[in-house]
């Protein structure tokens, strides 16, 4: 869609979209999230580099990780310059993605890479629908911090190699992905529950035209991204 398609509040910049104040706070409250879904990833990276079988391995999750806490910085300085505390922000969100994270810990160095290109990608996904209802200015910022780190093309190599090295890995890592796609679903959707902004401009209010039944074929569109992330993988969905 090009900017000049975009319709509502998703035509306006940020100064004009703003002066709406579930608006407002339905935007802080999204970066709040995403940026402590980056802190965690970054985290998350830096701890699974740990697990890396080579040092060139470990090198290159360690540059991915530090991908991610550059965009945890621009989006902690977006939400100052708007007048948000940072902190604030992002505190709502932490104990749903801690806990997240804690149910869905890898036990060893595929698992972490299966986690990260699935996980990762759903929420990203999940991101990106939510960006075509944002304001210009809002809508940019959430997109560049999306960009792919290249963990996608990193993983689907040494995962498809693993496999062909033993096929075994391929059905233990499948119920791995399945798990994860399932909590990831279920974490989102309890985070835009928890929300009143948030959830208002996911199902209308705010969200020009954003309905129930849309939302339903956002979920469906995720899932079936998943299942070609999966096929990516050598994985069955």
């Amino acid at each position: 869609m090009t900017d000049s398609e975009h319709k509502g509040i998703a035509a306006e910049d940020w100064a004009t979209a703003s002066t709406e104040p579930q608006y407002r706070a339905a935007v802080i409250d999204l970066l709040g999230a995403l940026a402590y879904g980056e802190l965690a990833a970054f985290e998350r990276l830096a701890e699974d580099a740990k697990l890396a079988p080579t040092l060139a391995d470990k090198a290159e999750l360690a540059k991915m990780a530090s991908a991610e806490f550059h965009h945890f910085e621009q989006l902690r300085d977006r939400l100052a310059a708007v007048d948000a505390e940072p902190t604030a922000a992002m505190e709502p969100f932490a104990k749903a993605l801690d806990d997240f994270h804690r149910q869905t810990a890898p036990s060893d160095w595929l698992e972490g890479l299966v986690k990260a290109y699935v996980g990762d990608s759903i929420a990203s996904d999940f991101y990106r629908e939510v960006a075509a209802r944002l304001d210009s200015d809002t809508r940019g910022l959430v997109l560049s911090v999306l960009d792919d780190t290249g963990h996608g093309n990193f993983a689907v190599e040494k995962v498809r190699a693993a496999i062909d090295a033993d096929p075994r890995v391929g059905g233990r890592l499948a119920l791995w992905a399945r798990r994860l796609m399932g909590e990831a679903l279920s974490q989102a959707q309890r985070v835009v529950a928890e929300r009143d902004a948030l959830s208002t401009m996911l199902v209308g209010g705010v969200a020009d035209g954003f309905d129930l039944a849309e939302v339903g074929r956002m979920f469906s569109r995720i899932t079936e991204a998943h299942t070609k992330r999966m096929a990516a993988l050598g994985l069955a969905a």
